[in-house]
């Protein structure tokens, strides 16, 4: 693929989680941004060759200390994609304080705000869970009644950003999945577990009643690169939310199912299993499958059917 004759700087804030070195390696490989990211504790990127280029900053979120430094080395970005988060409810629901002040940008905001003739394009990385679960296929103006604490800092960063930046666009994303990044990152992913723990061949409980649109990690990619693509080329100010997920309502159930289906695991291996009867610590909407029409006809795209995604994820042919 030629490199997309697009020019500045990205900055991929949370570059050293999973859709962090995703988007780096992309964009590292497909466009001609100067990149750079900020990381926390784990400075992975530059360790892969596609990454030696990408400049790291670290930068605590909570207090602001190293905003100046990548202001100092390279001046105003065109674009800033925020992927750093708590997203474990469970962590988020035990340290509510310090999910609002991670969750919530408000220490990036207000870097931003120093930039006086510059206003960034301002990509955020918010979640399903900031619906109630009450109905199936949410769109994106019906209303935020999120259930758990994690759900609320993220409504409450939607609301931040709203009030306080003139130029962004707040993608809702459902569960990511996919195959790892170049540089591997020390986590359980969805679908790579799920087929471990039916290849052992054990009975394993999953919920039957509660729903996502999970979503492709290369079509999150894709996404934001249209939107930076084409927002930051038309000039002006974008004020979008659009709802990122897959085309398919599925349980945890279902979405095993279809990795066994897949791989060639015997079904009678998923045992399905109530929600309610697991006390997760944690309240976790029943259904938050999302419509995602506005963010098909706004880009003309077609996202990925979950099969087909677990079929690249596991590096399997597609069937004839």
């Amino acid at each position: 693929m030629s490199k997309l004759e697009i020019e500045g700087v990205v900055l991929v804030v949370g570059g050293s989680g999973y859709l962090g070195l995703h988007l780096l390696h992309y964009l590292a490989t497909s466009t001609k941004f100067r990149l750079a990211y900020t990381f926390n504790k784990n400075d992975a990127p530059r360790s892969h060759p596609s990454l030696q280029d990408v400049q790291g900053f670290h930068v605590d979120l909570r207090t602001g200390v190293g905003w100046d430094q990548i202001s100092k080395t390279l001046g105003p970005p065109a674009a800033v994609v925020n992927c750093a988060a708590i997203s474990v409810p469970r962590e988020c629901e035990e340290n509510p304080e310090q999910a609002s002040e991670v969750n919530v940008p408000r220490s990036l905001i207000q870097w931003l705000k120093s930039f006086a003739h510059n206003k960034p394009l301002l990509v955020h990385l918010s979640t399903d869970q900031v619906y109630e679960g009450t109905k199936s296929f949410y769109k994106e103006d019906e209303e935020t009644k999120p259930v758990n604490v994690y759900g609320k800092s993220k409504v409450e960063a939607e609301k931040h950003i709203r009030a306080h930046w003139q130029n962004f666009a707040v993608l809702r994303s459902s569960i990511i999945y996919g195959p790892q990044p170049v540089v591997p990152v020390q986590k359980s992913l969805p679908v790579q577990w799920m087929d471990t723990t039916l290849a052992a061949g054990k009975k394993v409980d999953f919920f039957t009643d509660e729903f996502r649109c999970p979503v492709f990690v290369r079509d999150v990619v894709k996404v934001v690169l249209l939107l930076i693509a084409n927002l930051t080329a038309e000039g002006g100010f974008a004020q979008l939310v659009l709802n990122v997920g897959g085309p398919d309502r599925l349980s945890r159930a279902e979405m095993a199912e279809v990795v066994a289906e897949v791989k060639g695991y015997e079904a009678s291996l998923i045992n399905h299993v109530k929600a309610s009867t697991v006390d997760r610590g944690v309240k976790s909407p029943p259904d938050i499958s999302m419509d995602v029409s506005r963010l098909e006809t706004f880009f003309g795209i077609t996202m990925t059917k979950f099969a087909d995604g677990v079929r690249q994820t596991l590096s399997l042919p597609h069937p004839a």
